[in-house]
């Protein structure tokens, strides 16, 4: 028992190196490939708006399109901007955005920002000055000590425009010259009764913003509570909330799953599920549902395609299609089932969306919407390879061997 012992320490060092190396091997190796890539142009699809209900939705999967109206939306404002965003670059997109709330600030539009702090590190931090007149709040680097939590630790990883209160932008879309032309990703121009849903999102969220260490923020004074809310059912707005341990996004998929009785079709940056997950769109797939999922063949996230690639086995043997899209990265987080539901927003499916960040996805119940993201999934697709189950289980064994060593760090995305 003595000897056993006196071995397990060092094995279990042993393999905890060997997993380091290898998430910092694929790590570096992803990084290099990528320096060495070709800009691809990939398919798109012009901004088209459809109904659902008494509000009007248009989809935009262009970056340049989305920008140029949210940047419009801004210019036009008369009373208020409410921005929050996920990262803030300081290129020329970023300064384009920066241009127009202080624009909008001088003439006298009141204008809130909600940026979070570790998501921008890298981002000198001179960019983030904004005049006396535009009110900031950060969203904390750390929670508080003592307090270092589930609730407390979560990244605000959400995407809002609200202007004027009548027009309002939510999606996968942050902003930055990157994103423009790129990056394929996903975002919605709301106009209806449901952009008071969307602004109050937003007040809720500056309203709860939780403090911590080396936060930063001024002029934060508490906002005033929506009112005019109505009982909209065409289109729910779904909030994961840390703080308050909330987090309806997982149970709004899992439920609108469970009704599929023809297609689920999903978009995702990052595909890392749970096991109700799965067992799920496993349940779908046997009842005779077409579940099929695009990914990107590399994203921006080199250890993150590796763990989620552990999963792939799995879905193939259990029906699912899985697609790779090719020479850019889909950084889209959008669903559509049966041709009536859909949602877009800023979830991705993995444990840090569901279950730790901040994050908003519309749910949007309307055959016009599902029709017009059914049309965009087919464009997508044109820029696909499916993954058989054949191919997947032909791959080397330098492959099969390293995604074992990392998946033990599988349950950490």
């Amino acid at each position: 028992m003595l000897q056993v012992r006196r071995w397990v320490g060092p094995v279990a060092s042993l393999v905890l190196a060997a997993e380091a190396a290898a998430a910092v091997g694929v790590t570096i190796a992803g990084y290099a490939r990528r320096q060495h890539r070709r800009p691809h142009r990939f398919p798109t699809s012009g901004p088209l708006p459809a109904e659902a209900g008494d509000n009007t939705v248009t989809i935009y999967t262009f970056g340049k399109d989305l920008y140029a109206e949210m940047l419009r939306a801004i210019d036009e404002a008369t009373t208020s901007v409410r921005l929050e965003t996920f990262i803030w670059k300081s290129d020329e997109v970023g300064q384009q955005f920066k241009d127009a709330v202080e624009r909008a600030a001088a003439r006298g539009v009141t204008v809130h920002l909600i940026i979070d702090q570790f998501a921008n590190l890298v981002v000198p931090q001179s960019f983030y000055r904004f005049s006396d007149a535009i009110r900031v709040r950060w969203h904390p680097l750390i929670g508080p000590l003592g307090r270092i939590d589930h609730r407390n630790g979560g990244r605000d990883h959400r995407k809002l425009l609200i202007v004027d209160g009548t027009v309002a932008f939510l999606g996968g879309y942050n902003i930055g010259s990157l994103y423009a032309d790129k990056w394929r990703d996903t975002h919605a121009r709301f106009t209806g009764p449901i952009v008071t849903e969307i602004d109050n999102a937003f007040i809720d969220q500056w309203n709860i913003t939780p403090r911590g260490l080396w936060h930063r923020s001024n002029r934060a004074s508490p906002l005033d509570p929506s009112s005019g809310r109505e009982w909209a059912t065409d289109i729910r707005i779904h909030r994961n909330t840390p703080r308050m341990a909330v987090y309806p996004i997982r149970n709004m998929y899992l439920e609108a799953i469970d009704r599929a009785s023809k297609s689920i079709h999903i978009t995702q940056a990052y595909f890392a599920p749970d096991d109700d997950f799965l067992a799920s769109m496993f349940a779908a797939a046997r009842r005779g549902v077409d579940v099929r999922i695009i990914i990107p063949a590399e994203s921006n996230h080199v250890l993150a395609d590796w763990l989620s690639r552990g999963f792939y086995d799995q879905l193939l043997a259990g029906g699912i299609r899985i697609f790779l899209y090719q020479g850019a990265m889909v950084h889209a987080k959008t669903g559509t089932i049966d041709g009536i539901w859909s949602t877009i927003g800023t979830a991705n499916l993995d444990r840090l969306s569901l279950l730790g960040n901040y994050e908003i996805n519309a749910e949007i119940t309307s055959e016009a919407v599902a029709s017009r993201m059914g049309e965009i999934f087919e464009i997508d697709l044109a820029n696909c390879v499916e993954l058989t189950l054949e191919q997947w289980r032909s791959r080397s064994w330098v492959a099969k061997f390293t995604e074992a060593l990392l998946s033990p760090w599988r349950p950490l995305v």
